[in-house]
């Protein structure tokens, strides 16, 4: 996405944000727009009656609310624990988005102005823990995107490294606008995971999203910054294609990422899952769009979900790893999903 320029045309808010800081930005920031008043950002009933064909359309509302949700689930991957954050949903349009399982066609992006409240019962959390803990604060929303509307990436941020001397903070990205990052204090805390596919599928399904080669610039920009390198190759897609798509994505990362990037590299890799409700929604919001559902790669797992078959995803992920090892020698993978 090369502008950076997000392109509302609507606001719907709950009457409550107008009592936060942020609240009261956004109303002013998007005073020209049309504005609806809603009880709730988890229920606009008017919203969930469009239909699957006005996805892109939803896509263009921002819904601004108050997060009322605060669980925090255990993780095994890369953190110990996903965050229930400032925001949800997204403007870009993915064409497996896990969202749209949560939020079907209403995976628009909702902004939470309770970032304090937010902010502080992390801290507290981190501070009642007795070993450091890593926090997935972007598992429900892209943070650099998210920042373009907020501009407060950076300060939450800061926030939390200030508040407590304990706790990490990681969350990946598709996007490559990564400035508010580069003057943050403590870099060894912030653990920002750039995701990555070859550039043929990030046009073809990733609607709306940084190029690869804007996104491995990032990369080196953070590298350049003092932050460790973590990259997420995911979801992989396996196309008719796609052993030479990603090899061509290994080989532009080993001719492209910087010395400083290349010094100590965590990879991720995850296969795609897909669903019966994605299928309905692509085939009536993207008709002409690659179709991601392949009956002779996938199968059934519980009601309406898809994942690659047992034999073919063990091929690909052999050929993923043998890739990723023989490329960067000194290298972690941390998972192959």
């Amino acid at each position: 996405m090369k502008n950076r320029e997000l392109k509302f045309t609507r606001i719907y808010y709950e009457a409550s944000i107008k009592n936060y800081e942020l609240g009261k930005f956004l109303i002013k920031k998007y005073e020209k727009l049309p504005k609806i008043e809603i009880n709730s950002h988890n229920n606009i009933e008017e919203l969930r009656k469009y239909e699957n064909k006005d996805f892109a359309k939803l896509k263009r509302y921002l819904i601004l609310g108050i997060r009322k949700t605060h669980k925090y689930t255990p993780n095994y991957k890369i953190s110990d624990y996903l965050v229930p954050f400032t925001s949800s949903g997204c403007y870009a349009m993915c064409m497996y988005c896990y969202l749209v399982c949560n939020y079907n066609k209403c995976s628009y992006l909702r902004v939470f102005v309770n970032k304090e409240e937010i902010l502080d019962r992390l801290i507290k959390f981190s501070n009642n823990s007795d070993r450091e803990l890593v926090f997935e604060i972007g598992s429900n929303s892209d943070l650099l995107l998210e920042n373009l509307v907020t501009n407060s990436l950076k300060e939450n941020i800061e926030y939390f490294l200030e508040k407590t001397s304990k706790g990490k903070l990681t969350f990946p990205t598709k996007f490559s606008y990564i400035e508010p990052l580069l003057e943050i204090s403590d870099k060894k805390r912030v653990l920002p995971r750039m995701s990555l596919n070859p550039q043929n599928i990030i046009e073809k399904v990733e609607f709306g999203t940084s190029s690869f080669d804007e996104r491995i610039n990032a990369i080196n920009k953070l590298a350049s910054a003092g932050y460790k390198t973590y990259i997420l190759i995911a979801p992989v897609i396996l196309t008719d294609t796609y052993k030479e798509d990603y090899t061509n994505l290994i080989e532009e990362l080993k001719e492209k990422l910087s010395k400083e990037a290349k010094v100590d590299i965590t990879f991720e890799v995850i296969f795609m899952t897909y669903s019966y409700v994605h299928r309905k929604i692509n085939e009536e919001a993207f008709p002409k769009a690659l179709k991601l559902y392949n009956p002779n790669l996938m199968t059934s797992r519980g009601i309406g979900k898809y994942h690659y078959k047992s034999n073919i995803k063990e091929e690909a992920k052999k050929f993923i790893k043998d890739l990723i090892t023989n490329n960067f020698k000194n290298c972690k993978i941390k998972y192959i999903v």
